[in-house]
């Protein structure tokens, strides 16, 4: 990874350490149990989409050129596309850092006078702070359209939770409680009321708007034209609305033309939400004469903010990710902590290879390559194969070998366990003393089902890296010395070999023999 570029000063949205924030989410019982119900019904939904498209592994393959072409070309794309959107009258503004992204879109708003605006979801905008940064101007009125978004902006712009469901972690009693402090909502709270009485505040501000915000899935090369996906159509009115619409997008999400397109949207439906293609699919930009709909003005800001530092590294692969949160919808970590628990706007798998590449350093997010299992699950969904447990591991040895942050207890723990374990004749040693040694620690109950894994088992108190593997595992009597593996495979006695089955093997080696001289 490049250090040189240190930027993304927004995408740290909590001020307390990992094992603070961690402490909080298991806390949040709720939360925990809404992630895991939408870990398992995005699974059913979405391998059901996946599995109706065909051939699965194959369109993944097409993910992956697709966005690797892209990404080795992005220059070029870039250009070709930053020139198209000229040639249909709109302008672009390529922003090196955050700041200057947010500056721009500031001094537009200002300079245009606008005093309404309204946004559309977009992870980007969060990246940049815009938010925060507009509202400072004086008379300004901004409205986040997105449902789950509005919910969060209401509740005192609570941090969303889920790359694609931000609300996740909020149930209807603690929505309609907003709505009732922030809004003046009498109703109950089912969700569809809930839901109406929101659309009402919206439809009244979105014919106020006089400017609007959107993000971009990708951007289309050869025409120019933003392709944006919704299941609300918030969006669709940000941008036929208002006479000055701004799009952010971060300078990766582009592709070479309308095919690519639509075969990533394809992609990105069924892994996001298991749809076959999202409620609203639509290709904008400026104004056509003639028209009665769409901006007068059309602003694209392209935002680098850290992702040139991944370009050329074994982190380029990153730059392939269409924000799917599929690995968040499979990763066990993401289950056991929920979003907050990563401290970045970016969470899950995803967010901890991101996070520390677009900040080009470790300061902030040191621990979030070691929030995983490795169990590479998010690997294994991702539809465009990028290799993030692969990913995380690099993060996690540049932090050790290159960098030195290991603590220096832990280090001298774990070279003293690579030192038994490294050596055959110590290995042996500790296999003759482990039950007498450990037995005191546990708590002498035979290992049987019903308490392999009890609770009053785990050991909180133990030193060093010890406590932090001992409070989440449980750590059994191990079996004497006479009565272990070893022993038994020592001292068993091997079955005799079926007769017809040992002239077969003694026939095969001699034809691998043969062809080997050969």
């Amino acid at each position: 990874m490049k250090t040189g570029m240190k930027t993304a000063t927004m995408i740290r949205n909590s001020d307390h350490d990992f094992l603070t924030r961690v402490k909080e989410s298991e806390a949040d019982t709720f939360a925990q149990k809404a992630v895991a119900k939408a870990q398992d019904a995005q699974w059913v939904k979405r391998e059901g989409a996946r599995e109706e498209l065909g051939n699965w592994e194959e369109w993944r393959n097409l993910g992956e050129q697709i966005r690797q072409h892209s990404v080795r070309y992005l220059p070029d794309y870039l250009e070709e596309f930053s020139d198209n959107v000229e040639k249909n009258g709109g302008h672009v503004f390529f922003a090196q850092t955050d700041v200057e992204a947010r500056d721009f879109i500031v001094n537009l708003a200002k300079e245009k006078q606008v005093k309404n605006v309204v946004k559309s979801k977009s992870m980007v905008t969060s990246e940049i702070g815009i938010d925060k940064a507009l509202l400072k101007i004086p008379g300004m009125n901004l409205l986040e359209t997105d449902l789950a978004e509005f919910i969060l902006q209401q509740d005192d712009w609570d941090e969303p939770t889920h790359l694609v469901f931000p609300a996740l972690h909020k149930n209807r009693d603690q929505v309609r409680e907003v709505f009732m402090k922030k809004l003046g909502y009498e109703g109950d709270n089912d969700p569809q009321h809930l839901a109406r009485f929101a659309r009402k505040v919206m439809r009244e501000r979105f014919l106020k708007n006089e400017m609007s915000i959107t993000g971009c899935n990708f951007a289309v090369a050869d025409n120019g034209m933003i392709n944006l996906d919704t299941n609300e159509g918030n969006a669709d009115l940000c941008m036929a609305i208002p006479k000055i619409q701004v799009v952010c997008m971060g300078m990766e999400r582009i592709v070479p033309g309308l095919k690519e397109a639509e075969t990533m949207d394809n992609m990105l439906a069924r892994s996001a939400v298991g749809q076959k293609i999202t409620t609203y699919c639509t290709f904008t930009s400026k104004q056509v004469d003639g028209e009665s709909d769409g901006p007068e003005e059309f602003y694209v800001v392209i935002i680098d903010n850290g992702r040139s530092n991944a370009l050329g590294t074994d982190f380029e692969p990153i730059l392939q990710c269409i924000r799917c949160a599929s690995c968040l919808n499979v990763c066990p970590i993401y289950r056991h902590i929920g979003g907050h628990g990563y401290g970045s706007i970016y969470p899950g798998p995803v967010g901890s290879v991101l996070s520390p590449v677009l900040q080009g350093n470790y300061d902030d997010f040191a621990d979030l390559p070691y929030a995983c299992s490795l169990c590479a699950a998010c690997t294994a969904t991702c539809p465009v194969k990028i290799p993030l447990h692969k990913l995380l591991i690099k993060h996690r040895e540049i932090e050790m070998d290159d960098l030195h942050q290991s603590k220096l207890i832990d280090d001298v723990v774990m070279r003293v366990v690579g030192l038994g374990t490294g050596h055959s004749s110590l290995f042996r040693t500790a296999l003759g003393m482990d039950h007498a040694m450990l037995a005191p620690l546990t708590k002498n109950q035979p290992e049987t089902a019903e308490n392999l894994y009890s609770n009053d088992k785990h050991l909180e108190w133990m030193p060093f890296v010890f406590g932090g593997w001992t409070k989440v595992r449980d750590l059994p009597d191990p079996p004497a010395h006479s009565k272990n593996f070893r022993s038994w495979f020592h001292t068993h006695e091997p079955v005799a070999a079926d007769p017809k089955v040992a002239q077969h093997t003694a026939q095969r080696e001699k034809e691998i023999k043969a062809e080997g001289k050969a």
